[in-house]
Parts: structure tokens; sequence; C-alpha cells
């Protein structure tokens, strides 16, 4: 039976991102209330919770995707939504469509019809900029923020306290995240609020993006949780879960990660990336493969270590990616050096030099 079937039909669009060439973005379809993540009762953040895991999907719902160009009318592409109502749309353009000079946010917007009306809302989409050299990939799972939800389903249930009842304001930071990201990235400055389609807003100086293992239906709270910590926001790549193995199996993060980077940097072959991860889920191992399969294209590797001793899989990757010449870092926090920089050409430029100065500032142990 249809989880709130009465409830109204929206559409929940995710970030996305494009190339000169092609346009990435999806959206979901949900008979769902907008979740406001508020520090209130327990039972209240309970049900707020509860309410992004139970929401109802709704399939084959036409919905249509408006863009606009500069110099050009807008455009609508139409798509139709999935069993798990999901639209995703890829759309190749009949001619290339230039970067402004840095990255920037551009305003798409999507529309669909519920009852007697035509609803609409606003999307963003990511590109870089003429000025982009190197963009950054990050993990969330214990990356940035201590998850509780990846893993067995054990480790789930033993968690269920944090996933449910815990506001994004509530949950812990992995220390020194907030200062470390926003040297590689800047801060989040994508403002809220409606628009029209093809405004542009500055994004970070450098784009980010995220994967995490962690389901769709968390991808509000997590915008929310970076919006708090003032982190660089970026498109997020979530996953579908089912009750099933190929959610729950722990090769399953690692190919869902796989997937997704290697879908970022085939989208931007021309742009050099740092990966972020922690070692808590293979993503040394997973990081170094594909640094390997794309030679050239990932400059430097960041991996926080959560464990204390290295896997035999582990240790291997490390002697590939040395092998390979590309920047590894490993380390228990966020806290990096001048040396280190300097390898993987960060030194070069007074950008750089800042990186280091508010990182290394932020460390008590350096006062």
């Amino acid at each position: 039976m249809p989880f709130l079937p009465t409830a109204p039909v929206r559409i929940q669009p995710y970030l996305g991102y494009r190339n000169r060439e092609r346009l990435h973005i999806t959206a979901r379809a949900l008979r769902s209330r907008v979740g406001k993540f508020e520090k209130r009762s327990r039972w209240r953040a309970a049900k707020t919770m509860i309410g992004q895991f139970a929401s109802h999907e709704v399939a084959d719902m036409p919905v249509e995707l408006e863009i606009a160009r500069p110099g050009a009318p807008p455009q609508r592409h139409r798509g139709l939504t999935d069993a798990e109502g999901f639209v995703r749309f890829d759309i190749e353009f009949d001619s290339a469509w230039d970067y402004d000079e840095h990255p920037a946010w551009e305003t798409v917007v999507f529309h669909w019809h519920t009852g007697d009306e035509d609803q609409c809302i606003d999307a963003h989409v990511l590109a870089p900029g003429d000025d982009t050299g190197l963009a950054v990939i990050s993990d969330i799972d214990d990356t940035i923020i201590e998850t509780g939800i990846t893993g067995d389903f054990r480790k789930v249930m033993r968690n269920w306290r944090r996933v449910l009842m815990q506001m994004p304001e509530e949950r812990i930071i992995v220390p020194g995240a907030d200062v470390f990201y926003n040297a590689l990235g800047g801060g989040e400055v994508l403002a809220e609020g409606a628009g029209h389609v093809g405004d542009r807003q500055p994004a970070t100086h450098r784009p980010f993006f995220y994967v995490s293992s962690s389901p769709w239906n968390l991808f509000s709270y997590l915008v929310t949780y970076i919006r708090g910590r003032g982190l660089p926001l970026g498109p997020i790549a979530l996953r579908d879960w089912g009750l099933d193995r190929a959610t729950f199996g722990s090769s399953s993060h690692g190919a869902h990660k796989r997937t997704a980077i290697e879908g970022i940097l085939g989208t931007f072959p021309d742009l050099k990336f740092a990966l972020i991860g922690d070692d808590s889920q293979g993503d040394l191992t997973a990081f170094a493969d594909i640094a390997l399969a794309n030679p050239g294209q990932v400059r430097a590797i960041f991996i926080r270590k959560v464990g204390e001793t290295m896997s035999p899989e582990e240790l291997n990757a490390k002697a590939q990616l040395r092998a390979a010449d590309v920047a590894l870092w490993l380390g228990n926090s966020y806290d990096t050096g001048h040396q280190f920089l300097a390898s993987i050409g960060l030194l070069a430029d007074d950008e750089a030099t800042a990186i280091v100065d508010s990182v290394e500032a932020s460390d008590p142990a350096r006062k």
C-alpha cells in the first residue's frame, strides 16, 4: 500500500554538473513533504528522519527540464520517472557551451504537473571555469562526517539513534575537515531561494564533488550538514538502497564509489583531480585503482587514517601509487605541510601558500 498516498507530488532535484558538451542532472518524484532538519524534540527529529526513508516514489511521471544558454532561448527536455521515481537527464549539446572564467552554479528548472496545477522548482548545475586546473572528489562517510549509516546491516542497526535522532547540526564533523576543505576549495557560496533559468552564481574556486554509500534519501540532510559546516558545496553521488546483499555487502561500497568517480573523471578529461577519503571502507585501494586506470588525471590522493595498521592490499596500493608518481598523503588528521603540497605542485602560486598557512595555523600543536 503506498505510503502517504494523499501527500502532494513534489520533485526533489539533486545537484548536477556539466562540461562543454553534456549536462548531467537527476531528480526524484516523491509523495512526501519537505523535511525541516530542526533541533527540536527527539520525537520530532525521529519523525523527520523516518519521513526521509518512508517517502513514496512516483513512477512513470513526465518531468521536463528547462535550460537556458547565453544568447539562446530556453529549451525544454522531457523525461519520465522510473520505478524508483528517478528521472535522469544526460543532455548532449548541439554546439559547445563555453565556461565562464571561474566555476559557477547555473540555474535550471524542473517542470511537472500535479492535480490541476503546473509546478516547477529550481535546480543547480556546476560548471568549471576556464581557470580551473584542479578539482576535488571527496568521500563523505567518516571523511567529513561520522555517519554510522554505511556498512553491513548490523552496523546500521547499532547506530540507529545517530541515524534517526541527530539533526545535521548535532553530527560530529571530522576534526580539521572544515579548515582543510575550505583551504582547498573555499566555502559554500550557493544562495538558497528562487532564481530564473540561466541565472549564474559563483561556485567555490575549485569544483568539489562528493561520493557516498549513503542512500539518496539523505541528500537533503547531507546538503544541510555541508551548508551548516561551511564546507564547499558540490554535486553528491549517493546510492539507491535495497534490503539485499547489493546494498549491504562490503564490496558494494567500493564499486559504487568507483563508478561515480570514474563518471566524473570521464566527464572532465581535461581536469586534474585530488581524491579525498579514509581507510574505513577501502578508499585507498579503490582510489589507487582509479588513478592507475586514468593515468595523469589523478594528481593526488588524501587518505585519513582511521585504522591502526594497513592491510596487504593497502600496502600494495601505496607501492603502486609511488611507482606511478601519484602523490599520496596518509594521516590521522587533516594537518598537512609544505613538503606534501610541493610534491603535487601546489606551491607554485600564492594561493597554495595560503592553503598551507591556513591549515597549519589551525593545528594547536603548532601554536
